[in-house]
């Protein structure tokens, strides 16, 4: 066995991947604060190939040296748009027929593993400020409110841990693997 080198890899080009069909989902930052965290989110992005990332609110856009820290140029590969207000955004993507889904502890949510991605719908996947977490406003327009269940004494993921991990369950789920 041997690490593959970059060659080895065939990696789409930013063209290359501009031009190829994309996964069914969408990131909407709803005030994230942490310009990092932004670029991680177009990191992991890029390599779920999903359609667009919507930074809402105070969250930190392109060209930005901390963003592009972590982003490592994708940036550039990914489709983005800034929207002042997260909650319209919501309501003109459901309009749209995409399914709005927050993720949140709630009352009323559901564990991410029993929740039922389907491959024939678009999800726009929520995630919100670092210390606040999602709008009020924001989780009273989505679908369906989903969490990741967690084990230990801590209460939160950061939000580039979790968006990996939505990310890549929906991705099973829709079988794009």
């Amino acid at each position: 066995m041997k690490k593959l080198t970059m060659d080895e890899l065939n990696r789409l080009s930013v063209e290359e991947y501009k031009s190829t069909n994309k996964t069914p989902l969408i990131l909407i930052l709803d005030n994230v604060r942490s310009l990092n965290n932004v670029g991680s989110a177009f990191r992991t992005g890029d390599a779920f190939r999903i359609q667009k990332i919507y930074l809402c609110g105070i969250t930190g856009t392109p060209p930005h040296r901390e963003i592009q820290k972590t982003a490592l140029g994708a940036t550039e590969s990914v489709d983005w748009e800034h929207v002042p207000d997260t909650v319209e955004l919501v309501k003109r993507l459901k309009a749209e027929g995409v399914k709005t889904i927050a993720l949140e502890q709630t009352s009323n949510s559901m564990m991410l593993n029993k929740f039922q991605a389907s491959s024939e719908e678009t999800y726009a996947l929520v995630f919100g400020n670092e210390v606040f977490g999602v709008a009020e406003g924001v989780i009273s327009e989505v679908d369906h409110v989903i969490e990741i269940p967690q084990l230990g004494t801590k209460h939160s993921f950061n939000i580039s841990v979790s968006i990996g991990i939505v990310l890549w369950d929906f991705g099973g789920k829709m079988n794009i693997y």
